[in-house]
């Protein structure tokens, strides 16, 4: 009998959900994964900033390629048909080889080819990261997308306040990552730097995307509110006229069921 393969996403599947086992090791591999790609951040600017592949960054990639490896490998061997599940996961098949890639190339700074391969592995974690995320996001609770709109804007404010040289407080870091990511401009802090300026379009990325969630969740919110009012009214009216009926078929009956006078 054929297998039916799971559902793909983004170049992502989950293991068929009749393999509990494998089930069990995505879900025990996910936050290893997920700190292996969000570490791979912090890699590229290393990298970047040094003007040189430091062994600090090669060791992350590296790191980040392994867990990946071991994760598709871990959860592959519990199922019948591996190959057919690598091959729904193509995306973390591509991050492996960028990740060896981004490890071993030489520097961004002397090589437009090695920025190019950086960019587009961290383009690549960052969806993969967003697919990872993506229960939480879809949960339809606006305090998980409040929370993660929160850590998004903490995070950025951190990395604008290491990268940027005319950032000199973590509030004037926040400010910056606030206003990148809402697309304000104000234009009193921008960014200077190369670094700087690869991240901001990053937080432009994620941080916009996430705005537009938290803003989405909060106009459903009031949405839903409206559709269950008018769905309690329906419900009543309808309550009320099948009542009524009721009413009229109980008095068909006993009209049907009194003695005919003329009889």
């Amino acid at each position: 009998m054929p297998a039916h393969p799971p559902s793909r996403t983004w170049g992502l599947a989950h293991p068929p959900g009749t393999s509990g086992a494998a089930v069990r090791e995505r879900a025990r591999w996910r936050w290893p994964v997920l700190a292996g790609l969000v570490a791979t951040i912090p890699a590229f600017y290393i990298e970047l900033l040094e003007q040189l592949p430091t062994p600090l960054a090669t060791a992350i990639y590296l790191s980040a390629a392994g867990l990946l490896t071991m994760a598709l490998w871990r959860v592959a061997v519990q199922l019948d048909h591996p190959r057919q599940y690598l091959r729904r996961n193509v995306l973390d098949l591509a991050l492996i080889a960028g990740f060896v890639a981004a490890a071993l190339l030489p520097a961004s700074v002397d090589s437009p080819l090695s920025l190019a391969v950086r960019l587009a592995v961290a383009l690549l974690s960052l969806v993969r990261m967003v697919w990872t995320l993506r229960p939480w996001i879809t949960r339809g609770g606006l305090g998980y997308l409040l929370l993660l709109a929160f850590a998004v804007l903490c995070f950025c404010g951190v990395g604008f306040w290491a990268l940027e040289p005319r950032v000199h407080t973590l509030g004037d870091g926040l400010w910056l990552a606030f206003t990148t990511a809402a697309t304000v401009g104000y234009g009193d802090i921008v960014p200077s730097t190369p670094a700087a300026k690869i991240f901001a379009v990053f937080v432009v990325l994620l941080g916009y995307a996430v705005l537009s969630l938290v803003t989405a969740a909060i106009a459903a919110m009031w949405v839903e509110t409206s559709e269950r009012r008018m769905e309690h009214d329906i419900l009543r009216q309808l309550h009320v006229e099948v009542s009524a009926l009721r009413a009229e078929v109980a008095a068909l009956r006993a009209q049907a069921s009194a003695p005919d006078p003329h009889a």
